[in-house]
């Protein structure tokens, strides 16, 4: 998978994952829901990892590197 096709999937996994979370703050005992939430968290966190392990971090916070700032290597949005 390119970068842009898993950039695209992350933030698909993203939105389904906000949905359910603004679901559940008004049915807090769907058991389903939650499970559901609990897959797609899971889902995106995998994601993100093989992401970041080809690509350079998602986000800033996640610039693990003490010597470079990977953060600046990848190219922004408008670069592609």
């Amino acid at each position: 998978m390119n970068r842009n096709q898993l950039l695209k999937q992350i933030m698909e996994y993203d939105f389904v994952l906000y949905e359910l979370q603004l679901y559940l703050d008004t049915h807090p005992n769907d058991m389903r829901a939650l499970k559901m939430f609990k897959q797609v968290s899971d889902t995106v966190c995998s994601l993100r990892k093989e992401f970041e392990s080809k690509f350079g971090p998602i986000i800033a916070r996640n610039n693990e590197s003490t010597t470079t700032w990977q953060w600046l290597e990848s190219p922004w949005p408008w670069e592609n």
